[in-house]
């Protein structure tokens, strides 16, 4: 970087509703710039990855399993944040804050709360680093959904009003509409019953580059059964996780099906891609007709039997973030780095186009240094 160049860095992490791992960013993002400076990215470990899934479901112990989640979870954000100040050559010191998400295992906003699994204070004390967090909290308690989170920071990266949406295809498909106002909800689950599916049957964290659902055939009897949920017909604003579309969720629906005609499991696998590509396309024509490019991001947007099959069925042009400058890995913890930055500066970034709240909100608490 240019030494005559003051620069406002800040630090974005996040891990998704996939669980596969912490994605951070280190940003500049001084007088509107919002520029990538050191990328990292970290595996969860297997008894963590474990554990917070299954603290989505009730379980013994709860609290004081999930107090100690959170402190390895924090512990592997400071890994990360280290490995991006190394990269960037940047002391602690000149950071402004980390924007920090936490893992959901609880999101209710119909009932008033939303539960992320975090320890910012930790992760500000081992880190040095002021820490913004609790995303969700104020928007649910103006009565919006708290979700999706992003919007706002895709309309200032990626323009609005061209005809463009942004997809995110992490455990949830979420969409921003580039709009005005801009827009954007949940479509239904992108890779997260995928994922959840091939660890039962081959205790493999997610389906690489969409090879075992490739051997598969679509199911149409287990397809229409998915389909017949009742979430997907709601209109917008809406969000959902893995309180609706879990393991137990497909396993009615498949034990509901005529005898003699369970699916095998490469079958399933299958069918959960097409019902994820059919979710997302019907969105895209019923909630965005005006759309004629898709940027897709996340960890869907590197597989590429996902991505064939999503082009042939949107009735626009398909492409990934990348094409406008940001990494598809990049761009969940590039927002948070920017929610980070909205919240020191006291700009409302929940928008109530999206969320359905009364009012726009600051997102996140703030723990210094």
């Amino acid at each position: 970087m240019a030494p005559d160049r003051v620069i406002e860095p800040y630090i974005g992490l996040m891990s998704g509703t996939s669980t596969d791992g912490v994605d951070g960013v280190l940003a500049d993002l001084a007088d509107g710039t919002i520029r990538v400076l050191a990328s990292a990215s970290l595996a969860l470990p297997d008894g963590l990855r474990h554990e917070l899934l299954a603290l989505n479901a009730p379980g013994p112990d709860e609290l004081a399993r999930a107090a100690q989640a959170a402190n390895a979870l924090a512990d592997c954000y400071a890994t990360v944040v280290r490995d991006l100040l190394t990269q960037a050559g940047l002391p602690a010191a000149r950071v402004r804050a980390i924007g920090a998400h936490g893992q959901t295992v609880r999101h209710a906003p119909e009932s008033g709360y939303t539960i992320q699994i975090n320890a910012p204070a930790r992760l500000a004390e081992h880190a040095g680093i002021a820490v913004v967090a609790d995303f969700r909290s104020r928007d649910v308690a103006a009565g919006g959904q708290g979700a999706p989170l992003v919007p706002a920071f895709h309309a200032a990266r990626f323009g609005c009003g061209e005809g463009r949406a942004v997809l995110n295809l992490g455990g949830i498909a979420n969409l921003t509409v580039l709009e005005d106002p801009v827009r954007g909800f949940d479509t239904g689950p992108a890779n997260m019953l995928m994922d959840a599916w091939i660890l039962r049957h081959r205790n493999q964290p997610y389906d690489q580059d969409g090879t075992w659902a490739a051997q598969g055939r679509c199911h149409d009897g287990l397809l229409a059964a998915l389909l017949t949920e009742p979430w997907f017909g709601l209109a917008p604003p809406k969000s959902t996780g893995r309180d609706l579309f879990s393991l137990a969720w497909l396993d009615a629906r498949l034990d509901a099906l005529p005898g003699g005609d369970r699916p095998q499991a490469a079958d399933v696998q299958a069918t959960l891609l097409r019902l994820s590509v059919d979710t997302i396309a019907d969105t895209v024509r019923r909630h965005a007709p005006n759309t004629r490019e898709v940027l897709a991001c996340g960890g869907g947007a590197r597989n590429p039997v996902f991505m064939a099959a999503l082009a042939r069925a949107l009735p626009c042009t398909l492409t990934t973030t990348d094409a406008y400058g940001v990494p598809a890995q990049d761009v969940e913890a590039l927002a948070f780095a920017w929610l980070a930055q909205a919240h020191v500066q006291g700009r409302p970034a929940c928008l109530p186009a999206v969320t359905g709240a009364r009012h726009a909100t600051i997102a996140g608490c703030f723990y210094p240094a």
